[in-house]
């Protein structure tokens, strides 16, 4: 068959517009993509999220208070109430404490806690928490403590709590020794 320069056209935009109608029925057909949810705050307030991490870290220090290195399974209440590196540290520590036959004594107390920040919908929070170490210490087996005589009484912390779903966990901390947990 001899097509003619203006049949061979036609049929060329032909199957060029069968070509373009079948990618537009496609197109057309394939599901929307779902709407991506817009993020719900955890907290109603910041003042509302400073409360949930300090009660948060007091539920931890209850739990720390009550470890005995001897048995690691008193560990476990400490890391359900952290996250991230926070929750590794705490590992990390408390099994090389453990390992090598350290006791912790007396308890240590929270004596200041102040909402520093949040993010927008409340899933991070920062807060300086000050702990009394005073009445705490560590010891060898034979009583001894092992705790440097250069420790403060007192240690500052800026914590950075992970809130999820109404859950609020320990993920970070580092010493702020020049902050105080003092009234302004």
């Amino acid at each position: 068959m001899i097509l003619r320069p203006a049949r061979a056209r036609t049929l060329i935009f032909m199957a060029l517009g069968t070509v373009a109608f079948a990618t537009g029925a496609l197109v057309g057909c394939t599901p929307r993509s779902a709407p991506t949810p817009t993020p719900t705050a955890v907290f109603a307030t910041e003042k509302e999220a400073f409360a949930a991490a300090e009660e948060a870290y007091m539920a931890y220090n209850e739990a720390f208070n009550a470890i005995d290195l001897t048995d690691p399974s008193t560990f476990e209440p400490v890391f359900a109430r952290t996250t991230s590196d926070f929750r590794n540290a705490d590992k990390e520590t408390l099994s090389e404490l453990s390992a090598a036959g350290l006791q912790f004594v007396g308890e240590t107390r929270i004596i200041g806690f102040k909402g520093m920040s949040s993010t927008a919908h409340f899933e991070e929070i920062v807060a300086l928490v000050c702990i009394d170490l005073s009445e705490s210490d560590v010891v060898n087996a034979a009583g001894d403590s092992v705790v440097p005589i250069e420790r403060p009484a007192v240690n500052t912390l800026r914590v950075t709590f992970a809130a999820n779903a109404g859950s609020v966990l320990i993920a970070h901390a580092d010493r702020e020794p020049e902050a105080s947990c003092d009234s302004e």
